[in-house]
């Protein structure tokens, strides 16, 4: 009776750590990337080029879930980004870092730093590596030249996601966002958003979102007039203002899968339009973007090829600051998890009589735990 009661309580305690055990994740991508930049016009003047080793989206992370009751969850996730080749004063930066609820009837909630809703509808953009630049809006500090796109959705901080349950026969999966900035007070500072994607398994998507003051928040310099006119100065100096920069943005994504209608084609075709309206912006920013993805069949192993092009006007609502960039590349999978990757582009940018160019070719290896 002892033996069974023993071997009873390992049992238990064995489905318990189970349970409670969390699966370890995460990627790593590097690439040899062959770089140009140039900016041109007015008196700016920039010309460098030369071969860069970059660390592609590479993280680590730690997820899991355990019963809280019969029909609701704990679920969480840590994840971090790894700066793999060293050059980033910050090694570790936290991506997705939740700690939520999840029930059969309400749904799941997540709470901490979260993807914004946004991104639920993005499944047209299908660049790697170097090229996987969507939502570069304006240049870093440290760099004179970069590639510019339309404003993109990123991670929130101090946020809570709600994504709706899934009914049987219903193809559509709706969420929403609340996100705060603690680093001001007050609640105009707050913002939310909201998805809804359709998807039946028919070959075709469509997705919808719309968010206030979540991708878009910021802040902003402005140099500070007297009543004359004429700049305010203090000790012979300048004076700036920095206010809040909010806005709304709206993004509207479909593909169509042609293998679902002709299985000899193969090609995934995807589309995106995007306005973004800053607070302070002159006008509203602009954008689409069109990619093509197809399977090749003519190889030993699953090999993918893709272009896409995108295009941008009123960057970071700046009135007649446009870009547009072309991308093409492939994929190799050596396995499921082993992936080689190729590419070459080139994105165009140009404001007040200022022309900018990158160009870039590379590929590396991508590795998947």
């Amino acid at each position: 009776m002892k033996k069974l009661l023993l071997a009873s309580a390992v049992a238990a305690l064995s489905v318990s750590a189970a349970n409670a055990a969390p699966t370890v994740y995460g990627k790593i991508f590097l690439t040899a990337d062959y770089v140009d930049e140039e900016l041109k016009g007015g008196n700016e003047k920039y010309d460098e080029n030369g071969v860069e080793i970059n660390s592609q989206g590479s993280r680590v992370g730690f997820k899991g879930s355990e019963p809280l009751s019969a029909n609701t969850d704990v679920v969480y996730q840590l994840e971090y980004g790894i700066d793999v080749d060293g050059d980033d004063h910050q090694t570790f930066k936290n991506r997705d870092t939740y700690l939520g609820l999840k029930n059969n009837t309400f749904g799941e909630f997540r709470a901490g730093k979260n993807q914004s809703t946004t991104d639920y509808i993005n499944n047209v953009v299908v660049n790697e590596g170097y090229w996987d630049n969507l939502g570069s809006t304006k240049l870093g500090d440290e760099q004179k030249v970069a590639a510019l796109n339309m404003a993109d959705s990123g991670r929130i901080s101090n946020s809570i996601v709600w994504m709706a349950p899934k009914f049987d026969g219903v193809p559509v999966q709706f969420a929403a966002m609340y996100g705060n900035d603690d680093d001001y007070a007050g609640e105009k500072n707050t913002g939310w958003g909201a998805s809804l994607m359709f998807d039946q398994g028919a070959g075709y998507t469509f997705g919808l979102a719309y968010e206030k003051d979540l991708n878009l928040r910021s802040d902003v310099e402005f140099q500070v007039f007297n009543a004359d006119g004429s700049p305010k100065l203090e000790d012979g100096k300048k004076v700036y203002e920095t206010k809040f920069n909010g806005g709304d943005l709206i993004r509207g994504t479909a593909t169509l899968d042609l293998a679902t209608f002709n299985s000899g084609f193969p090609v995934t075709l995807g589309a995106l339009y995007q306005e973004a309206d800053y607070d302070y912006g002159d006008k509203k920013e602009k954008g689409y973007v069109v990619s093509a993805q197809m399977g090749l069949t003519n190889f030993a192993k699953p090999a993918t090829i893709y272009a896409q092009y995108n295009n941008t006007s009123n960057l970071y609502g700046q009135n007649g600051f446009d870009s547009d960039q072309i991308v093409v590349g492939g994929k190799y999978y050596y396995q499921k998890n082993m992936i080689a990757h190729a590419y070459i582009g080139q994105n165009d940018a140009d404001y007040d009589n200022v022309d900018g160019k990158v160009f870039a070719v590379g590929g590396g290896l991508e590795y998947k735990f």
